[in-house]
């Protein structure tokens, strides 16, 4: 008997927004969505939220209101509150019934800028994950001296076992193939050394499946810390522990040479004619590292599409988190994951669309 994954495609430009999710929600989802369909004129929207805050910034944006429906809801996820609880109590808040209209298929997607916890135990609840997929990983572009690199775990799964590790590299390949255009996808474990004998038993059990299991990309063995920021591999795996330090690390770095590079050109009348001359190149470089450029995280293996936002993001920032969501369903990508996975597994999956409905 087949196992069914419904993948959620009746509504491929309607996206479902948590508009109180966020330090400076609901101004920044409004105004990053307004960005966002400058980009992608076809996207309608979905906002759930108060309606009394939510209608007054619509207004401003016309073109936005026109294409645009608000679900009113009073109750609101806090950053504070623990997963178990938004479960429960918040089964009304502006972030539950956003992900329902894509388990309804009224919407392919839903973006949230709220509690992270919160959003993922709500979307695993609600979306359930694909067959094959034990357990959703967040997933992120990383800038890098040659790109970007895919990297996951960042924050869902504080532990892993091997075959975790093996499914988030799919799932990370599959996306670098899908959305980066990588033909073959460079895989790395994030490891304490690059020696086969280094690291817990988690990651080299999964390096040895990884080698003897046809992969949809190439296995380049064990990365360090250094390595994801250099380029050397496509895809970054790790459980979700060592990938939300590396990621703060690597956050805390950048804000830190932002930090120097500002006391170095206020230290002298000579630094500021330096930096006069050096402004375009500055310039450059602040929109190749920009975070906002790279806001968005993914919540990857379930049957549905939910991309979490930066808290304290602007609405540049919430307008990429919404790219990221369009080009995910623009590019099929959870038929590509389902697909894959029932190659890999050996389980039969019979993958379908719901019918027209919605908006």
């Amino acid at each position: 008997m087949p196992i069914t994954a419904t993948v959620k495609s009746s509504n491929p430009d309607v996206i479902a927004l948590d508009a109180m999710g966020g330090d400076a929600a609901p101004a920044i989802v409004v105004n990053g969505a307004a960005l966002a369909r400058t980009r992608y004129p076809d996207i309608k929207f979905i906002f759930f939220g108060d309606a009394a805050q939510i209608e007054p910034l619509l207004a401003k944006h016309p073109a936005l209101r026109a294409c645009s429906e608000l679900r009113h809801t009073p109750e609101v996820i806090s950053a504070e509150m623990k997963p178990s609880l938004a479960l429960r109590q918040g089964r009304k808040s502006s972030m539950r019934l956003a992900i329902n209209a894509v388990a309804e298929g009224e919407a392919s997607s839903v973006v949230s800028a709220g509690n992270t916890g919160a959003l993922l135990a709500m979307a695993k609840f609600v979306l359930r994950t694909l067959p094959g997929i034990d357990r959703p990983a967040i997933a992120t572009l990383i800038p890098t001296q040659t790109g970007e690199t895919v990297m996951l775990d960042l924050g869902a799964n504080i532990e892993c076992d091997a075959e975790n590790l093996v499914q988030f590299a799919l799932m990370g390949a599959i996306f670098c193939h899908t959305v980066l255009g990588r033909s073959e996808p460079l895989i790395g474990l994030l490891n304490i050394g690059t020696e086969e004998l280094k690291g817990h038993d988690e990651v080299r059990i999964a390096a040895s499946i990884l080698r003897e299991r046809p992969i949809p990309g190439r296995l380049f063995g064990f990365v360090e810390g250094n390595d994801i920021t250099a380029g050397t591999v496509d895809v970054v795996v790790t459980d979700g522990f060592s990938g939300n330090i590396a990621l703060k690390s690597i956050e805390g770095t950048s804000h830190l040479v932002s930090h120097f590079l500002r006391q170095a050109f206020d230290s002298s009348l000579i630094a500021r004619f330096g930096y006069l001359f050096a402004r375009g190149a500055f310039k450059r470089l602040k929109e190749r590292v920009d975070p906002r450029r790279y806001n968005g995280a993914m919540f990857l293996g379930l049957q549905g599409v939910c991309v979490k936002s930066h808290g304290g993001t602007d609405a540049q920032g919430f307008a990429s988190a919404i790219g990221v969501a369009h080009d995910l369903v623009a590019r099929n990508f959870n038929l590509r994951i389902a697909e894959e996975i029932a190659a890999q597994y050996g389980i039969n999956v019979a993958v379908e669309s719901e019918p027209e409905g919605g908006q």
